[in-house]
């Protein structure tokens, strides 16, 4: 029987250690996935940050917010620019879905789309 209660004693006594000893650290677990918008809009807006990151084309559509405009005109309210480089900034910006051209006699007057208004907004929003 001693040998019966020994034994007794020592499962008691590995039930109590393990009981008092840390429990194993969890499985690293993979991060969620992020969640939000999907990726092609994530690049959507990537590209359309991109159309407004040098600061003429930026300018042009913060004047075009204001109200349409020609080239001749554009190139008076930037100053420095000549008429082919703002040409070259309306190009991107159009091809950017930005800005769309409406013509009137010999003239092409651009106006923003309704990304290049909200983009605006944004903007407005973050610099007054």
């Amino acid at each position: 029987m001693a040998a019966h209660s020994t034994k007794a004693s020592s499962a008691k006594a590995a039930a109590a250690v393990a009981a008092s000893a840390p429990a194993p650290a969890p499985a690293p677990v993979a991060p969620p996935k992020p969640t939000g918008r999907p990726a092609p809009e994530i690049r959507r807006v990537a590209d359309l940050l991109k159309q407004v990151s040098d600061p003429t084309r930026l300018q042009v559509l913060m004047l075009l917010n204001d109200k349409e405009r020609n080239v001749s005109e554009l190139c008076n309210d930037l100053g420095t620019q000549s008429q082919p480089a703002v040409s070259h900034h309306l190009a991107l910006l159009r091809h950017g879905r930005l800005i769309e051209p409406r013509r009137s006699g010999k003239h092409n007057f651009y106006g923003l789309t309704d990304a290049g208004r909200e983009l605006a907004q944004v903007v407005n929003s973050i610099v007054g």
